[in-house]
C-alpha cells in the first residue's frame, strides 16, 4: 500500500521552484511517489520521467498503470492548478526540454536507480531521457540525487557510484533508519523520502531527522 498525504483543501502556492524526477526499473516505487507528492506539495514543478522499466514496476508494485496526477497521486488530482505543475515526459524523448541545461530547474533526483541506469549516467550514455537529464544536471553544476535500491553490489555498481560522487552526485541509498522506531510502511518510506527532499533544499513535515 503506497502511502498518502492528506488532500490539501487547495493547491498550495506556487514556489517557483522546478525538479526533474526520474522512475527506473529497481525496486522503490511508494518511494518515487511519496517524493514525487511531497515535491508538488512544496509547490514545486516537477518534470516526470519514467524509463520502460520504471513503468512496469509501477504497474508490478502500485497497481499504477499511466503516470499521470491521477493514477500516482489520487488525493492531489482534486486540488486545482495541481495537475499544471506535473510535466510527464515520454522516456524516449531525448529533445525535451529537460534535456537541454536551458531549461533551468533547482535539481533531480532518480528514485529509484535501477543498476542499469546507474552505469548509463556514469558512462555518460543519454540514450534515453532519464539518463540525458541526470547528464544535464551534472554538467550544470545542479544537484543530483541519486537512491540506488539493489543489492548486493558488485564491484562494477561501486565503481560506477565512485564515478557518479567525484562528478558531484550525491549517492543516496534508500536504507531507513530504525531509531525513530518505524510503526508502518509509511513510516520506513517517509523516512527515504524525507532524506531526498532534504538533498535538494525542500522543506518537509515528514519525520525523518534524529534530534538527539
Amino acid at each position: 500500500m503506497v502511502p498518502r498525504a492528506e488532500p490539501p483543501a487547495r493547491a498550495p502556492e506556487a514556489s517557483g521552484r522546478r525538479f526533474v524526477l526520474g522512475v527506473s526499473g529497481a525496486s522503490g516505487a511508494p518511494y518515487a511517489v511519496r517524493t514525487l507528492e511531497q515535491l508538488l506539495l512544496s509547490g514545486a514543478e516537477v518534470h516526470l520521467v519514467v524509463t520502460e522499466f520504471g513503468r512496469r514496476l509501477l504497474r508490478d508494485e502500485i497497481a499504477v498503470t499511466e503516470p499521470s496526477l491521477a493514477q500516482l497521486c489520487p488525493n492531489l488530482a482534486g486540488a486545482a492548478g495541481l495537475s499544471e505543475r506535473l510535466i510527464v515526459h515520454p522516456h524516449k524523448d531525448v529533445g525535451a526540454a529537460i534535456a537541454s541545461g536551458g531549461l533551468r530547474t533547482d535539481g533531480m533526483a532518480i528514485v529509484p536507480c535501477s543498476s542499469t541506469s546507474l552505469g548509463a549516467i556514469a558512462s555518460g550514455s543519454g540514450s534515453n531521457l532519464l539518463t540525458r537529464a541526470a547528464a544535464v544536471t551534472l554538467k550544470e553544476r545542479r544537484p543530483l540525487v541519486i537512491c540506488h535500491r539493489e543489492m548486493p553490489l558488485s564491484l562494477i555498481d561501486i565503481e560506477n557510484m565512485r564515478t557518479l560522487a567525484l562528478a558531484g552526485a550525491t549517492l543516496c541509498s534508500p536504507n531507513p533508519g530504525f531509531y525513530l522506531h518505524p510503526a508502518s510502511v509509511r513510516d520506513v518510506v517517509d523516512f527515504v523520502a524525507g532524506k531526498v527532499l532534504d538533498l535538494l533544499r525542500v522543506e518537509h513535515g515528514l519525520q525523518t531527522r534524529w534530534m538527539g
